[in-house]
């Protein structure tokens, strides 16, 4: 008997394993029900190209040896990277089969892009951040989130403590798993059931992705709309998105708000280059400058120092935070940026006006040596480009 292990057969079971995930990650409507996210090609964000070579560009490995551009890409499994320096790409490239027209799943940076969401309907007066979850989503009041704030859950403060059967239930209701026969797990039943033990809310940085995924349920109860047809119309189409885009659903239809978000790398690093503008399209306001002003200043140093990945960013950076759905490392040039494993990256760094958006297809969901690679990368960048100014 022989196994199929071409590519093209991933299914639900395989997606995210390689070597399935890398045809995966770009052909999520292939795996996954999806809801569209409209872009608005006839008024697309421009982004002139000025490229550079990059010909210096070398990370130096921690056991000697230098890798150039090209060993960087490969060493990281690079589906795609772009860099925009004030607004102009120096930088492009893709492989593995993703092109400039590809939507590629973000995996957990799409927690970055509902964060924003947050902050352009807090402006609005549509959502209050410092409200109980319960306001919005009444159903998990007998449950571990009783008490958790909209500000907690973004901020990853909320006291939610899982088990392994917690995870397995809320990995089973995600729709990114096979169910078993008969049955259909979704979000809202699992939130409204969930058994996960409760730690006081408001404390160290505890990681928790279906905080992310109860913020969606909150938004659209908040709303009365859809979390897809919110993007679109606040963030999206205003921003000057021109791919195709999309969000996972469960099998129930509720969006994967903490990993689903599917975009071109154009359109990721548009989102990029609108935070780096303070939110403003030309004359037009998108997102809050306040809220993200907030991101940069205001997340809690000493809760990422608690927390539960301080060690594991300690090459990286001892001086983070983690502000609703953002990381940022408060070293010069301060780093503001978004994460989802496999290696789903974007980068704002405002002092040196530049974004790098970086799609890849990792083997493994957390590669350490991937992560600090990708962080040395984005210092190299920024060192070779000023050295070509």
């Amino acid at each position: 008997m022989s196994i199929d292990l071409s590519p093209t057969s991933a299914d639900l079971s395989n997606w995210r394993t390689a070597p399935f995930s890398r045809w995966a990650f770009h052909n999520i409507r292939a795996i996954l029900p999806a809801a569209d996210i409209e872009s608005a090609p006839g008024s697309a964000w421009p982004l002139p190209a000025s490229p550079v070579a990059f010909e210096d560009f070398g990370v130096r490995l921690p056991k000697g040896g230098t890798l150039d551009l090209d060993g960087f890409l490969k060493a990281t499994a690079t589906d795609g990277l772009l860099i925009l320096q004030d607004g102009r790409i120096v930088f492009e490239h893709y492989d593995g089969g993703t092109d400039r027209d590809t939507p590629h799943i973000l995996m957990s940076a799409t927690k970055s892009i509902t964060g924003l969401m947050v902050g352009i309907l807090a402006g609005r007066g549509e959502i209050d951040i410092d409200a109980e979850v319960t306001r919005y989503v009444p159903e998990v009041a007998a449950t571990a989130y009783r008490g958790a704030t909209i500000r907690q859950l973004i901020d990853m403060r909320a006291g939610i403590v899982f088990d392994g059967a917690g995870l397995q239930a809320y990995a089973d209701a995600s729709g990114w798993e096979p169910a078993a026969p008969g049955t259909t797990p979704n979000l809202h039943d699992f939130f409204a059931t969930m058994r996960a033990q409760s730690a006081p809310h408001g404390g160290a940085f505890s990681y928790v992705s279906s905080n992310t995924d109860l913020l969606g349920w909150a938004i659209e109860r908040a709303t009365g709309r859809s979390f897809a047809s919110l993007v679109s119309t606040l963030l999206w189409k205003p921003m000057g998105a021109s791919g195709e885009a999309f969000i996972t659903l469960d099998r129930k239809g509720a969006p994967r708000c903490t990993g689903g978000f599917c975009a071109t790398l154009r359109d990721f690093a548009r989102l990029g280059q609108l935070v780096l503008s303070g939110g403003r399209r030309g004359s037009h306001a998108i997102i809050p400058e306040a809220w993200l002003d907030d991101i940069r200043h205001n997340g809690d140093v000493q809760a990422w120092r608690d927390g539960q990945w301080r060690d594991s960013f300690a090459a990286i950076s001892r001086n983070m935070h983690y502000r609703s759905g953002w990381y940022v490392t408060n070293d010069a040039p301060q780093l503001m940026f978004a994460m989802g494993i496999h290696g789903q990256n974007l980068f704002v760094d405002a002092a040196n006006g530049i974004v790098i958006a970086k799609l890849s297809s990792w083997a493994q969901p957390v590669d350490g040596q991937a992560i600090w690679l990708t962080h040395q990368a984005v210092a190299e960048f920024a060192r070779s480009l000023k050295a070509t100014a």
